[in-house]
């Protein structure tokens, strides 16, 4: 067997390997098998390693193979795919990126968000940054069950303005309107979980490269990032779009360094701002990451935003460089993300949202 990397030295199998061994075991044990047999298959780590360093990782590469039409199966079959469309895949690749929607951290963010509203006697105004399709700027038209093991706490949406149905009622087919995902969440500690939900009066959102819930393109390429066993996912997905697409989000394009103050500037100054991320910090260099902060803070003192982060530990790193919870058990984060608000540390969440530790 060869040693991780050993290809061509890059590291990329050993990025596979880690891929194949922490992020996907639990949730698709396909990709879990696809990616170990890749980390030790040196001819196709020797053509990954074609693409451009940002382009070799496995959530992308994975996912434009299911793009293209890639089924669940054992790995010499998957590999045989690859090797009947590399020039596609390739071009799916190189013209897209991991822009994962997924709604389901929206019930992770949703006591964040409503404490905020709550002490701040104010409506939300929500600007997310790497926004994709703008997808989990709706926190107030999804259903959620928080389940503690003991009890569940179930909430429904708040349909925009005079959206018929009115106040409080849970949009359906009857009422003409789409059905709401639900977001089910585990929970655990303190959690403050909500009587019901905030206020939003307006959304926004930052990307690269935002994707359009109108365009089939587009949405096919939002199902494929979804891992292949979790249908449940896809499903909720699909009816987080039909939310989206009843009054779709503005979506900037651009750097999020760049175009974060011109967008907040355009929030409406009798809402609480809050800007959140998650999973967006990694695709940051560490000067980015540090305008980034600059730039939040700048934000929370002059503005009074309020800085929400859902972020894996390893890019979570203090202005003096040291870890963010240094007392932590490092198993404890191991494969989930840290919530913060405005830099202070509040929940381990579930990367896709199932589950929320209280800290």
């Amino acid at each position: 067997m060869p040693a991780a990397g050993s290809a061509t030295g890059s590291g990329t199998a050993e990025w596979y390997r880690h891929f194949g061994t922490v992020d996907a075991p639990g949730s698709s044990p396909c990709y879990a098998d696809w990616s170990l047999h890749i980390a030790d298959d040196p001819g196709l780590i020797a053509r990954i390693d074609e693409w451009p360093y940002n382009k070799r990782q496995p959530l992308l590469m994975l996912a434009a193979a299911r793009f293209l039409g890639a089924k669940v199966s054992p790995y010499p079959e998957f590999r045989r795919f690859l090797d009947g469309h590399w020039d596609e895949v390739s071009r799916t690749v190189m013209s897209r990126a991991t822009q994962t929607n997924e709604v389901g951290r929206c019930a992770t963010l949703l006591p964040s968000l409503a404490a905020i509203a709550a002490g701040e006697s104010r409506p939300l105004a929500l600007i997310e940054v790497g926004a994709s399709a703008g997808l989990a700027l709706f926190p107030d038209r999804y259903s959620y069950e928080f389940d503690d093991g003991s009890s569940v706490t179930r909430l429904g949406p708040v349909p925009f303005g005079e959206l018929p149905g009115g106040p409080g009622k849970i949009p359906n087919a009857a009422s003409g309107l789409p059905e709401p995902p639900v977001l089910r969440c585990r929970t655990a500690g303190p959690v403050p979980l909500p009587d019901s939900l905030p206020e939003v009066v307006w959304r926004a959102g930052i990307d690269l490269n935002p994707l359009d819930v109108q365009d089939p393109d587009d949405v096919a390429w939002l199902e494929a990032l979804v891992w292949p066993e979790q249908e449940f996912r896809r499903e909720r997905l699909r009816r987080a779009i039909a939310v989206a697409r009843e009054a779709p989000p503005l979506l900037v394009a651009g750097d999020l360094n760049e175009q974060l103050l011109p967008l907040a500037g355009q929030a409406p100054a009798e809402a609480a701002l809050v800007v959140f991320h998650s999973a967006v910090m990694g695709y940051l260099s560490a000067d980015g990451r540090s305008r980034f902060r600059a730039a939040m803070q700048a934000l929370t003192k002059d503005r009074g935003c309020h800085w929400l982060s859902n972020e894996g530990e390893t890019v979570i790193i203090q202005e003096d460089g040291s870890a963010v919870v240094p007392e932590m058990d490092p198993g404890r984060l191991r494969g989930n993300f840290l919530l913060l608000h405005n830099g202070q540390p509040v929940a381990i969440t579930g990367p896709h949202g199932q589950s929320l530790d209280w800290l």
